[in-house]
């Protein structure tokens, strides 16, 4: 059956300028939205570890800390580019953050154990996050969402299993 040119016309100007549609990008959007959420807290209180980190195992996470919190400060500035390049704009504003995240602040940690236990409990938050953005993603063929979800699901899969190890929770 041939498409008339006005089912083609109407097709093409719901497609946003990287071809997908936009009501499917516009969701994607809000849910990367609540990702960059998560992130942007996950971030602050692993800054807030790092900086107030004590004892007998202060060097080695110091470092670790510090590694993570770069680590999701590329991942925030990643997100808020998927999203504008869908279309739409990045939240920027921790109030919106605070209100949409499942991640809430943390409290003062001082203790190795307790901040790793934390950083467990935000990639446990996340990791259904991205599962869900990366099927949402690919059942819209949006290629770009997917390939970066994949990635940072891969690469956190393996930083789990290593703090899990940490704490002896293998």
């Amino acid at each position: 059956m041939e498409r008339t040119l006005c089912e083609i016309n109407e097709r093409m100007t719901n497609l946003n300028p990287i071809g997908l549609d936009r009501t499917e990008a516009a969701l994607l959007s809000k849910q990367l939205n609540a990702l960059l959420a998560n992130y942007s807290i996950f971030h602050q209180n692993t800054r807030g570890y790092h900086w107030n980190i004590r004892g007998e195992k202060f060097f080695e996470l110091h470092l670790k800390f510090e590694e993570l919190y770069n680590d999701l400060l590329l991942k925030i500035d990643e997100i808020a580019e998927r999203i504008l390049t869908l279309g739409h704009h990045p939240t920027h504003n921790y109030s919106e953050y605070a209100r949409v995240a499942t991640i809430q602040e943390s409290p003062l940690i001082t203790e190795g154990p307790q901040a790793v236990a934390e950083i467990l409990e935000a990639f446990k938050a996340i990791m259904p996050m991205q599962r869900a953005l990366l099927k949402q993603a690919a059942e819209i063929g949006d290629e770009g969402t997917s390939a970066l979800m994949s990635d940072y699901i891969r690469a956190q899969e393996k930083m789990i299993w290593m703090y899990s190890a940490y704490l002896n929770n293998i």
